[in-house]
């Protein structure tokens, strides 16, 4: 099973480029997750019609958004964050920002992310170390209790120097904090592996880079897009993958496969 993610940062721009198009015909995904959508259903011209649409978009025209393609008809569709914490700050409510879709298959939950930025002035790191990546890392805890999870997504964060071009000029900049870096960490100690660097341990490669400096022709990146799966899962991870040659948004597809 092919599962692929991408941050296309707008699907209407990615397919309109024809990169969308091209990525698909060329890889085949069984299961494609989709992060900054920037669009509701219906305003991309889509034609995939091997693949199921499953949508959550933002309540804000144009903005963020993820979407799952899938051969697989899914079990079940959740496309809320369940959660007691109030996420409403001066930049909105992320869970009215189609953040969030998890998909239910035979042998795991699929969940795709949108993690929130921290922002330029780090506004929203609190946000991000005392409630969302929290309150995200319970609802992974619960799914898992169900059965187990794949996630995958722009986690919106570098977590060892390894996983970008720059860390000590980066060191208290957005996306390499000591707080967004411990929320990754939260993951692994609560039993979930990094897929890439499990398959990948030396390896310095990146899925974004600044639009700023020639950052991708020089390969001035940064990793901040994951798959983490399940421990339970690590003997059905047969690879994973950076797919740094497709073009068309700032990030990269990457992706997982698991034999069952």
């Amino acid at each position: 099973m092919k599962i692929y993610s991408w941050n296309v940062n707008g699907l209407r721009a990615v397919i309109n480029k024809g990169a969308l198009q091209n990525f698909v015909a060329q890889e085949a995904p069984d299961i494609l997750c989709i992060q900054e959508t920037k669009a509701k259903q219906g305003q991309a011209e889509i034609d995939f019609p091997e693949y199921e649409e499953i949508w959550n978009s933002a309540e804000r025209p144009g903005y963020s958004g993820t979407a799952i393609f899938t051969k697989i008809k899914p079990l079940s569709i959740r496309n809320t964050l369940p959660s007691d914490y109030d996420f409403k700050d001066q930049f909105g409510d992320p869970c009215t920002e189609g953040r969030v879709l998890t998909a239910e298959f035979d042998h795991f939950y699929l969940v795709n992310v949108y993690t929130p930025n921290s922002k330029r002035e780090l506004e929203r790191l609190r946000l991000r170390e005392k409630l969302w990546d929290p309150a995200f890392l319970n609802y992974l805890k619960d799914l898992e209790r169900i059965k187990p999870v794949v996630v995958c997504g722009d986690f919106n964060a570098a977590h060892e120097e390894i996983d970008l071009a720059r860390p000590q000029a980066n060191r208290r900049n957005a996306g390499f904090t000591d707080e967004e870096r411990q929320g990754i960490t939260n993951l692994l100690n609560a039993g979930f592996i990094d897929t890439f660097r499990t398959l990948h341990p030396d390896e310095q490669r990146y899925t974004w880079w600044s639009h700023w400096g020639h950052a991708r022709e020089n390969n001035v990146g940064w990793r901040i897009d994951y798959f983490f799966i399940s421990k339970s899962l690590k003997s059905n991870l047969k690879s994973a993958e950076i797919h740094e040659s497709y073009m068309g948004s700032d990030h990269c597809p990457i992706s997982i496969d698991l034999e069952f």
